[in-house]
């Protein structure tokens, strides 16, 4: 019998986890946290190692847990930038993700996000606590299916988020390195990210954190926006220079912006800070920005995805035991 040490496990998630290990014959033993250079003793005696990290994993751990005899980490999300992946391969350690474990479940927040945004509920809501009941100009809304969107990314999430704006009469025009041709029979590709931006009512995020879009969409990107235009991230926070988009913000480049992610986040997602002061300047400037609907990395969170995202991470580890490789590998 395999045994699997599984770091960073929410309460909801425990009797999935504990019915994936009966139905595979594997033992699981829990950690609260995530891991970290603090716990990482705990892992000498496993044989399979999963985690749902949002915070960096030290270059010094790889060696470590090969010192322990582990051949993988298995990470509980798309996301793998917080793994430095040269240092796991020099240490033949496997980082696999989740590449997909509920697309309809990003794709259908980004639309919400979206048309809370268009429809400018927040503000309705505001004028409704007040008891002011008038119809004005100020919450007069556009229309959907006479916007064109911007899809940035894609990728599983990227093309099930164009074909819901598609299904809504949108006109949906997209920017991806690597180009979908199935995708072309609802969305039409530009050359460049900048070519979307420039003509979208709605630009939508959905693509994974690199070196190379770091602070992608910052000030000099949203002077490229439609002053009427909104922003949805429900990626990565670090393709957002966020003081750049405030700035935009302030000044009227771009009308509003809906972020399910902040660059800086792995201080408090996801957790409780109702009792506890936050000292994030820039963060705190985000959740009281009139014009930024906030929500916490939370555009996956549904059934669907807490089943997959446990279930895949987990299979991909027995996967690594048995056969040496898995097929949600993501380093070299």
């Amino acid at each position: 019998m395999y045994k699997f040490i599984v770091f960073n496990v929410r309460e909801e998630e425990v009797d999935l986890t504990l019915n994936w290990a009966k139905a595979n014959n594997v033992e699981i033993t829990f950690v609260d946290d995530q891991l970290t250079m603090d716990n990482i003793h705990m892992v000498k005696g496993f044989d399979g190692l999963s985690t749902s990290q949002n915070s960096p994993v030290p270059k010094e751990a790889y060696t470590l847990l090969k010192e322990y005899g582990i051949k993988q980490i298995a990470q509980r999300s798309a996301g793998f930038d917080y793994y430095d992946l040269e240092a796991a391969s020099a240490s033949d350690i496997i980082i696999s993700n989740v590449p997909s474990y509920s697309p309809e479940s990003i794709a259908e927040f980004s639309v919400t996000s979206a048309l809370n945004m268009i429809r400018k509920l927040r503000l309705i809501d505001q004028k409704t606590q007040a008891h002011d009941f008038r119809w004005q100009p100020s919450i007069r809304a556009g229309l959907l299916n006479e916007m064109t969107v911007g899809i940035i990314g894609t990728g599983h999430i990227g093309r099930v988020t164009a074909q819901l704006f598609a299904g809504f009469g949108a006109k949906v025009v997209a920017y991806d390195l690597y180009e979908n041709d199935d995708a072309k029979a609802y969305l039409e590709y530009k050359e460049s990210v900048e070519a979307v931006v420039e003509v979208a009512d709605v630009v939508s995020l959905h693509v994974p954190a690199t070196k190379d879009n770091h602070h992608q969409f910052d000030y000099e990107m949203f002077k490229q926006f439609k002053p009427s235009a909104y922003l949805v991230n429900a990626a990565r926070g670090s393709v957002v220079d966020t003081k750049g988009l405030i700035k935009a913000l302030d000044e009227g480049l771009i009308a509003g912006a809906a972020l399910d992610t902040y660059e800086h986040e792995s201080t408090f997602i996801p957790k409780d800070f109702s009792e506890t002061t936050i000292e994030d300047e820039l963060f705190l400037e985000v959740l009281n920005h009139e014009k930024i609907l906030f929500t916490p990395h939370i555009a996956h969170y549904t059934d669907v995805s807490v089943r997959n995202i446990m279930q895949i991470a987990l299979n991909s580890v027995l996967e690594v035991l048995e056969t040496g490789d898995t097929v949600n590998r993501v380093n070299k």
